[in-house]
């Protein structure tokens, strides 16, 4: 009986035992299963967000293509309106190009006088053959108005000087009708000959006599080429500007002011005979009209001004004179006026002959090459500075006019009035003033688009 019930208690024991390590193991597999269904949730949601995140991604993106596409869209559609709208725009300037270019042609053949000799018109195929196509090598030169070509007319062999437009010339059919029309009623020994003319399509050139020995800066400013004009010559070049003036001031049939007298406009032919030149922003004024005009539209070259012009605007026969004053001190100095600009001594070249004519050392003003090329007369040297500063006096009715030059110069015998104070000679107010105009400095001219 004991041998049953110890029996009984080990069965029981070890029935207990294996309770306890079955629960166990089941406690063991429980946890496993919650940890391995707590990774797959996490992995779940992990995988749920990163949807998530791909799927913003992916939107933020198709809406990045649709709005880089609409501006796309809408570039394309601005650049096509914008396209369409130059090329009506185009179509309408070169529409009222050809209008205003008719209309131009019309009037410039309507105002021509019947008296007058009739300048030729040229067709643009010959004016195209006679410059070899505008080739660089008939390039003469450049100004305000366009480029210069040397041209030879087919069949006559003549040669001629072409002033073709540029596009990017600051000068248009204004000034091309008004230095057409006006040369075109001028004639005189000192005034460049026009030949013709051609307008065809879109183009705008004047055909002139050719000048072999080109404009007179070309000589006075360099150091070798000055040495050809000893003072005669220099001298005869003085006295046919002013013949030339003259005969535009007061006996031409119409009363010109020329208004952009400078040494590159005064042209040279073969035999060294001077002839004023462009006549783009010349002003017609009545034959009896003595008073000065205004103008809002001051155009011109520095240097070359007269006060009165440069700072108000008013202009006559003295601003031609006072341009000459200035021209005739280069021509007897070999100097441009603004060579002083940084100079202590003046502030122009001006300036410098007014202090050196106060001095009484008026010889250093004189070209150099003078004396070693060829005999040179003291006497009419001393004429021509004085003569040269009573035409650069500040007011402008103080000046001679070119009537009372020529006799000046002409007449050794005739006494000369002392010099005033010349322009823009001490201070430099006035040339802060003048600066701030609407003109060009040395050799550029100013031109505005607006009626005359």
């Amino acid at each position: 009986m004991r041998s049953y019930v110890v029996g009984i208690f080990a069965l029981l024991i070890v029935l207990v035992v294996i309770l306890c390590l079955t629960c166990r193991y089941c406690r063991r597999k429980r946890r496993k299963d919650m940890l391995l269904i707590k990774r797959l949730k996490d992995e779940a949601e992990q995988a749920k967000k990163k949807n998530k995140k791909t799927m913003k991604k992916e939107e933020k993106k198709k809406k990045k293509e649709e709005t880089k596409n609409k501006k796309k869209k809408g570039e394309e559609m601005k650049l096509t309106t914008k396209k369409s709208e130059m090329d009506s725009a185009n179509s309408r300037e070169e529409e009222e190009k050809k209008r205003d270019i008719e209309l131009g042609l019309e009037d410039i053949v309507g105002c021509i006088d019947n008296n007058t000799n009739v300048v030729e018109v040229f067709s643009f195929e010959i004016i195209v053959a006679s410059t070899n196509n505008f080739s660089s090598e008939s390039k003469l030169g450049e100004g305000g108005f366009g480029p210069v070509y040397k041209g030879i007319l087919p069949g006559e062999g003549k040669e001629v000087a072409v002033k073709r437009l540029s596009s990017k010339s600051g000068q248009g059919l204004v000034e091309f009708k008004n230095e057409l029309n006006l040369i075109a009623k001028l004639q005189h020994v000192n005034l460049v000959q026009l030949l013709g003319y051609c307008i065809q399509d879109g183009e705008r050139m004047l055909v002139y006599e050719y000048m072999p020995n080109k404009s007179l800066d070309y000589f006075l400013f360099d150091s070798r080429m000055k040495e050809l004009l000893s003072w005669d010559r220099r001298l005869h070049i003085i006295e046919g500007i002013a013949q030339g003036l003259l005969y535009l001031h007061k006996y031409s049939r119409l009363r010109i002011i020329h208004r952009d007298l400078k040494v590159s406009n005064i042209l040279l032919d073969a035999n060294m005979n001077p002839k004023i030149s462009d006549f783009g922003m010349a002003r017609i004024m009545e034959l009896t009209d003595d008073i000065a005009t205004n103008t809002k539209r001051v155009v011109g070259t520095y240097g070359y001004m007269s006060p009165e012009y440069a700072m108000e605007g008013k202009f006559s026969i003295k601003s031609d004179v006072f341009s000459f004053g200035v021209v005739m001190l280069e021509i007897v100095s070999g100097r441009r006026n603004n060579s002083f600009y940084f100079s202590d001594e003046a502030l122009n070249l001006v300036g410098y002959a007014w202090t050196l004519w106060n001095r009484g050392d008026w010889l250093e003003l004189v070209d150099s090459t003078f004396f070693k090329t060829s005999y040179c007369d003291g006497n009419a040297l001393k004429r021509c500075i004085h003569v040269a500063l009573l035409c650069v006096e500040e007011r402008a009715s103080d000046r001679p006019t070119m009537t009372d030059v020529i006799s000046m110069l002409r007449n050794n015998n005739h006494d000369l009035p002392t010099p005033k104070k010349a322009a823009f000679s001490t201070g430099s107010e006035q040339v802060e003033q003048v600066s701030n105009s609407n003109h060009s400095v040395n050799k550029i001219t100013i031109s505005i688009l607006e009626p005359r």
